[in-house]
């Protein structure tokens, strides 16, 4: 049956609306994706000029890190040439400061790290009755750190010669909470020591540090010590302090004793004993003792230091630094050797007035003879100690200036004596009570 030609008009019209509808859809298809397309070449381009920015910056920083260690090797290459001008310099001077015809007695080293003032006082009172003897006690100035001021000061004295210790390694404690600064001391005291005793070989070397002032007899006194130490290997280090040398404890200027407690603040020791204790950077001086005046030659007036002033006004200020020449050379220092000290100083221990318990403390203020006073323990220690005025402080067991357990200072700057004694002290010293 044939369409009728309305009907071929109807089909022609479905198929052109058909047509239209799908081009129309493929054309906001193809614009959809046109503008995908436009958008993912916009973001390209983003990322390609981000990209190339953090190359540019890698590329600066890949030339500052050239640069920097460019640099580095600069400063490396300068460090070893500044480092080889020191050694040559430190040679030189010591050169001249040593006469080749004198032994060096001792090296005298002063300790010193960010307190110029303090270091030119120190230097001023050496230099004071250094000169005479310079050949016998060359002096060194050993910093520790890069202070430009200490450093500068440390420079001006032609006469001395000048190291410094440079430690950028972190401080490791033994345990929480411990002051950092001790430890850094320790390892300057040990590059120092090392320094002297190893690369320039003195047998002997006095450490003094950058807040001490020195009596006339100084060096005297060291040097006479000096063949003591030498001869009696008993005898760890000799030193000018007394921990008890204030004003009112002390009376003879030629008198030293024997300590089991090191004094410290301006002492004396030979290779071999450095020797032995720098690889443990320790305190290590099993039955050996050390040698102490009665009146100090030293005066320490570091008020402001690692310690923060620590007794300063109690027991560092009030501190008698001797003022009477005492010609040490001529006395007989033989009594100091172990043997016959611990004889002598027994007697004179044993011959003193026991007195006891309640009263002791009473009759000791009103007797003209040498008395003595039994302790029981540390904190019976310590009560005496206060009420007379001496330090209480113990270390290891040990009271300060003690031999044997023994303290003994005098009586409001009298002759008397007044022996501390602990309840074995007797017996140790080999004396009968009395």
């Amino acid at each position: 049956m044939a369409r009728s030609p309305c009907d071929l008009r109807l089909l022609l019209l479905a198929a052109a609306v058909a047509f239209i509808y799908i081009q129309v859809r493929l054309f906001a298809s193809q614009s959809h994706h046109a503008e995908r397309l436009a958008e993912a070449e916009k973001s390209g381009s983003r990322c390609t000029s981000q990209l190339h920015s953090m190359i540019d910056q890698v590329s600066m920083q890949q030339e500052k890190i050239a640069a920097l260690e460019e640099m580095k090797i600069r400063q490396d290459e300068e460090h070893v040439q500044l480092k080889i001008l020191i050694q040559d310099l430190e040679k030189r001077s010591l050169q001249t400061l040593v006469n080749k015809n004198v032994v060096p007695v001792a090296a005298v080293v002063i300790m010193a790290c960010n307190r110029p003032d303090y270091l030119q006082k120190t230097v001023e009172s050496i230099l004071k009755y250094q000169k005479t003897v310079a050949s016998k006690f060359p002096l060194f100035i050993s910093q520790d750190g890069t202070n430009g001021e200490v450093k500068k000061k440390a420079l001006s004295y032609t006469q001395i010669t000048f190291m410094q210790h440079v430690d950028l390694e972190p401080v490791r404690t033994e345990r929480p909470g411990e002051l950092t600064a001790y430890y850094k001391i320790a390892k300057h005291y040990k590059w120092a020591l090392d320094a002297l005793f190893i690369k320039h070989n003195f047998d002997r070397v006095i450490i003094l540090e950058d807040d001490m002032e020195i009596a006339p007899d100084f060096f005297d006194y060291f040097e006479a010590a000096a063949k003591l130490l030498d001869n009696d290997k008993t005898i760890m280090a000799v030193s000018s302090w007394n921990d008890n040398g204030q004003k009112q404890f002390v009376h003879d200027p030629k008198a030293l004793y024997r300590s089991d407690f090191f004094p410290g603040l301006g002492w004396m020791l030979t290779k071999p004993t450095w020797m032995e204790l720098s690889p443990k950077l320790k305190e290590v001086h099993g039955d050996r003792q050390f040698i102490r005046p009665e009146v100090c030659r030293t005066y320490n007036f570091g008020e402001h230091g690692s310690s923060m002033g620590q007794f300063f006004q109690q027991y560092l200020e009030p501190i008698k630094l001797n003022d009477v020449h005492i010609d040490w050379n001529s006395e007989d220092l033989s009594y100091l050797k172990e043997d016959k000290f611990l004889i002598q100083f027994g007697e004179e221990v044993a011959s003193a007035t026991p007195l006891h318990r309640s009263d002791a403390l009473l009759k000791a203020h009103n007797m003209n003879v040498d008395v003595r006073i039994q302790y029981d323990d540390q904190g019976d220690f310590e009560r005496i100690a206060r009420h007379f005025g001496i330090f209480e402080e113990w270390k290891d067991g040990v009271p300060r200036a003690a031999y044997k357990g023994v303290v003994v200072f005098r009586y409001k700057s009298s002759p008397r004596r007044i022996y501390l004694v602990g309840p074995d002290s007797l017996h140790q010293l080999g004396a009968n009570k009395g």
